[in-house]
């Protein structure tokens, strides 16, 4: 499983956000969400790993589920079998295309992002043991 991308402060770094017309968006919090969901199994434990509650975490769910042609996540509730939840297979398929885009649009503006870096007032530089251009 690909971790959640940790935010360092001192580098620079993309945020994506897919609008899709005034209804539905997908972003890094959600993405985040179902890495967190299919690891754990359960909305409320990836609601919690993310500092998020439960309702909250609920809510993004259903935003998902209602925004896309299939839902994301599958859930069942507790009870004799125990509850639970996971991605669909639309759900990894979304998951997988957004962190490939990411991927693609972190290299395809390295340089542009370098270039702005250098602009700032006070640019920060990236710690040695991080290569060029990743």
């Amino acid at each position: 499983m690909k971790e959640s991308r940790p935010e360092t402060q001192s580098l620079p770094r993309l945020r994506l956000r897919i609008l899709f017309g005034t209804d539905a968006m997908l972003g890094p919090g959600k993405a985040d969400l179902l890495e967190h969901i299919r690891a754990t199994g359960s909305i409320a434990a990836a609601g919690r790993a993310m500092a998020m509650s439960y309702k909250r975490a609920w809510s993004l769910v259903e935003e998902m589920n209602r925004a896309f042609r299939a839902p994301l996540v599958d859930s069942s509730r507790g009870g004799a079998k125990g509850g639970g939840a996971h991605l669909t297979a639309t759900g990894e398929e979304v998951l997988a295309n957004y962190r490939a885009l990411e991927d693609i649009i972190a290299e395809a503006g390295a340089d542009r992002i370098e270039t702005l870096q250098g602009l700032l007032r006070d640019a920060p530089t990236a710690p040695p043991d991080i290569p060029e251009g990743k």
